[in-house]
């Protein structure tokens, strides 16, 4: 097994033991030295963040960057942790925004209560916002069952172990590229009693879909979209931030942060949109809603990879976006695994 491996084993094995103050002090010492060495990663986060907050100086970007490195530190602090935390303290650290009014009325037709041969399902298309590890671990006891999609990492052991961890919590991974992984989710949401989280703002792939994102060209992936018309579910976009934790809550949740999962309104086709164009169409509409989070909360989106048109290989763009045209003028009813 790597060293990187190794690193993270011991993590998800050990850090639970350690007094969650400690931890908490460390994790942030890790963030603000990463913060101030200032690698490629953070130069990155800084770039993104210039493009999607224009009212920042520089100044206020470097500023910016430094409590995006602390949420994003945050976000595997928990993750870590994660195994260990009670049922307790998972009420605790999580709420729900939108979702008895947009995705409750979906999981369950027939009100509380519904069979669960008979529950919904729906598509979530999120970003790199807060902790989707912890959303997921609160939501898959509650609403059905989690599956969804991750990269396959390297070296395999690191990807061996990222599995087992998302299983632990109950969160049913599928890798990225494997032959038959979309039609793994597309039999999943056809059968109901699942929500299927996409985190989709960043383009992995080469049938990805290039979009407006607060003024700028971005591509990302068409999984969501392709797999809410695939399977015949609503797509919803849902949008994962931190919140700071006081009173009863805060002893309760073992933690001083806390998560808000917003379940926004589905988005819809306009009546008549040409099938060619559904997949871009749904795209646009599931990005415009996180584009305003990400305007809100830029310090929780940890996007510390090139996302935006004008960043990526130009050569590798055009080849990518051919690809993606090519796959989606055939329409969307099977489209390739690729597309995720």
């Amino acid at each position: 097994m790597s060293a990187v491996a190794d690193a993270y084993t011991f993590a998800w094995r050990h850090a639970a033991k350690v007094p969650e103050p400690v931890l908490r002090a460390a994790f942030t010492l890790v963030a603000d030295v990463t913060w101030l060495r200032r690698g490629s990663g953070v130069r990155r986060l800084e770039a993104n963040y210039a493009r999607v907050r224009p009212d920042l100086d520089a100044r206020g970007v470097r500023r910016l960057s430094r409590a995006g490195m602390r949420s994003y530190m945050r976000y595997f602090r928990e993750a870590f942790t994660l195994q260990g935390a009670t049922t307790a303290q998972l009420d605790a650290r999580v709420r729900f925004e939108g979702y008895e009014e947009n995705l409750r009325p979906i999981l369950d037709p027939d009100g509380p209560g519904t069979a669960p041969e008979r529950r919904g399902a729906a598509a979530l298309a999120l970003g790199h916002l807060g902790n989707w590890d912890l959303a997921g671990a609160y939501c898959s006891p509650r609403l059905g069952r989690v599956l969804t999609v991750a990269e396959r990492l390297e070296p395999e052991e690191l990807f061996t172990e990222f599995v087992a961890f998302r299983r632990s919590i109950g969160i049913d991974v599928l890798p990225l590229g494997d032959s038959d992984v979309f039609r793994r989710l597309v039999a999943g949401a056809v059968g109901g009693n699942v929500v299927v989280p996409l985190l989709a703002d960043r383009d992995l792939t080469s049938t990805g879909i290039e979009v407006d994102l607060l003024g700028h060209r971005a591509r990302v992936a068409a999984g969501p979209a392709a797999l809410a018309l695939a399977a015949r579910v609503p797509l919803l976009p849902t949008v994962v931030t931190y919140e700071r934790l006081t009173g009863p809550r805060r002893r309760a949740a073992g933690t001083p942060w806390g998560i808000v999962i917003e379940f926004c309104p589905p988005v819809e086709l306009p009546s008549g949109t040409p099938r060619d164009e559904r997949v871009v169409v749904l795209t646009q509409a599931w990005v415009d809603t996180l584009a305003r989070t990400i305007a809100e909360r830029t310090e929780d989106w940890h996007m510390l990879q090139r996302v935006f048109v004008e960043d990526l290989d130009p050569v590798r763009a055009e080849r990518a976006g051919a690809a993606g045209r090519a796959a989606w003028a055939a329409g969307a009813g099977d489209p390739e695994p690729e597309a995720l």
